[in-house]
């Protein structure tokens, strides 16, 4: 079982969305967490009407900050903040590996409705294509395997 941590800011929108689908798809072999160095305090409402619209449990889903893992051991953690839009990504201090995902924030999305869970479920496709290709890795992967092929990951969803 490899614990996974979704990390970025607010945790309220990618990382939550991220810790969901990695407990849905992950099976026996994956369990998913989310934080945010700043968290916003609660879950998007966008965040859980399109993890809701797609049969994933939003149950026990929450904005945590670091703090809340310290006693948690982290396999990987993987930051989803978006380098293109200048948001700081936090650091975990653990000795985790580590992997970038950088996606759009949905929640800054502004516009009517439609273009809003547009944005939120673009966010989760993504995620969902990510996170399914990381779950189809092979268990027998070196350390620098899985991580060269989490880069992958990411380089082939942009």
């Amino acid at each position: 079982m490899k614990n996974i941590l979704v990390l970025c800011t607010g945790n309220s929108c990618r990382s939550v969305i991220g810790e969901a689908l990695i407990n849905h798809l992950g099976g026996t072999r994956f369990t998913g967490y989310s934080a945010g160095s700043q968290p916003a305090g609660q879950v998007n409402s966008g965040a859980l009407s399109v993890l809701q619209q797609h049969d994933v449990d939003t149950s026990g889903l929450g904005s945590k900050g670091l703090e809340s893992f310290t006693e948690t051991p982290i396999d990987l953690v993987i930051t989803v903040c978006d380098n293109a839009a200048a948001e700081a990504c936090p650091i975990f201090p653990g000795k985790a590996q580590k992997v970038h995902w950088g996606l759009p924030d949905p929640a800054e999305v502004t516009g009517d409705q439609k273009t809003v869970n547009a944005a939120f479920e673009q966010t989760f496709q993504q995620l969902e294509q990510r996170i399914s290709a990381l779950i189809a890795l092979p268990d027998a992967l070196s350390d620098s395997e899985w991580l060269s092929a989490l880069a992958q990951i990411h380089e082939q969803s942009i």
